[in-house]
């Protein structure tokens, strides 16, 4: 039984940890819905994060790209989901946007028009120059 303490404790403890947000990071809506609704009133364009906490590339984009400072100078200019592949409720928004392999980044414009995405892991300087092309399509 001690054998088995450590696996159960690990298991209650890494959901809880993954699901915590580093400062710095963005205010993340937890739906398609609720992202849609704030781009709706806000006029900006969205990012939907599709993750998972099981995800170690999901895990570091939250850790270290998500609040590193050069994405920090674009966050308000943008709508912020961070959906969890693993509910069931996401399930729709996750087939909607062909998601297949995670983190899968999807972009839309305030008015839901796609404009494109990335699967992977990425660096802060990389993924902040993607936003910056991000915004060029969605006219900002």
């Amino acid at each position: 039984m001690k054998k088995f303490i450590p696996l159960i404790l690990a298991a209650i403890a890494l959901p809880l940890l993954a699901s915590d947000f580093p400062e710095g990071s963005p205010k993340f809506a937890s739906s398609l819905k609720q992202v849609t609704q704030a781009a709706e009133k806000s006029g900006k364009p969205v990012i939907l994060v599709f993750s998972a906490v099981w995800c170690p590339p999901c895990q570091m984009m939250k850790k270290e790209v998500y609040p590193s400072a050069e994405v920090k100078a674009l966050q308000d200019k943008f709508e912020w989901a961070y959906i969890d592949v693993e509910e069931e409720s996401n399930a729709a928004a996750a087939m909607k946007y062909g998601v297949q392999g995670i983190p899968h980044i999807q972009f839309l414009s305030k008015n839901g028009k796609d404009l494109g995405n990335q699967v992977g892991g990425t660096s802060p300087s990389d993924f902040a120059s993607t936003l910056e092309k991000v915004l060029k399509k969605a006219g900002s």
